[in-house]
């Protein structure tokens, strides 16, 4: 699947849904399904800088692909991340620097989401894409 795909996977998931409070409940069950980071994660160097909430996000290069791996302490912001990951994670950095998250506009996150956890939003993507960046300076 590509990036696309994924993010039209999700955009489909939402459109089922009905209402807000579902959407909400989607995004948490999202969050309880992602994978336990390991503690030695849980540091300042890996918060996300910028969220209202604790996101710690680690990414590790793996055959040519970027692999993702986050925590919170809030369940939002946890379903949040993780559907970033879903999305952007198993890719090649040029992949994922070049990625337009459309499906952020599309299930209408933004409007929905108080300011402050749209600008963690924004820095969970900024953050993704600039490990990203790094990973594809070093090849």
């Amino acid at each position: 699947m590509s990036i696309q795909d994924k993010q039209d996977d999700i955009i489909a998931d939402f459109e089922f849904l009905s209402d807000w409070e579902d959407k909400y409940e989607y995004i948490i069950q999202a969050g309880k399904e992602l994978s336990p980071i390991g503690d030695e994660y849980k540091q300042d160097k890996y918060i996300i800088k910028g969220c209202q909430s604790k996101v710690w996000l680690y990414a590790e290069m793996q055959n040519g692909k970027v692999n993702y791996q986050a925590d919170s302490d809030a369940i939002i912001s946890k379903g949040l991340v993780s559907l970033i990951i879903r999305v952007l994670s198993g890719f090649t950095p040029k992949e994922i620097i070049e990625a337009d998250l459309y499906f952020i506009d599309r299930i209408g996150l933004k409007e929905h989401l108080s300011p402050t956890r749209s600008n963690g939003l924004l820095s969970m993507v900024k953050q993704m894409k600039l490990y990203a960046l790094a990973f594809n300076a070093t090849q």
